[in-house]
């Protein structure tokens, strides 16, 4: 009986974090538009071949609260306010940390 209880039990739990985990991915996929839609409209100085590489450190240093709120913006629209929030996550130093190696990567230059 026990181990009939147990197995239900961890059958439970993988089964909500694989729900959890598609969630996740979901709302980083969402996100990653909406902070690649704010930063080629909201910062021009942000060379092409870079965007996706500056959007992934972004969403990578961004808290699962941030995560939610760029993805309720790739629904509702970029704002000023995602841009506010772009900003946010960049003056982290492990997010700038992330843009120069990628930087450095993307140009060969690293």
């Amino acid at each position: 009986m026990i181990r009939t209880l147990a197995l239900t039990a961890l059958i439970t739990l993988t089964a909500c974090e694989e729900a959890t985990r598609a969630v996740d991915d979901a709302a980083r996929r969402s996100a990653k538009l909406a902070v690649s839609e704010a930063v080629v409209t909201r910062f021009p100085a942000v060379p092409k071949e870079l965007i996706t590489p500056f959007t992934d450190c972004v969403i990578d240093n961004a808290s699962a609260n941030e995560i939610g709120a760029f993805a309720r913006d790739a629904v509702i629209g970029v704002t000023e306010d995602t841009a506010t929030l772009v900003r946010t996550v960049l003056e982290r130093p492990e997010t700038q940390s992330c843009v120069v190696q990628a930087g450095a990567n993307v140009l060969g230059t690293g």
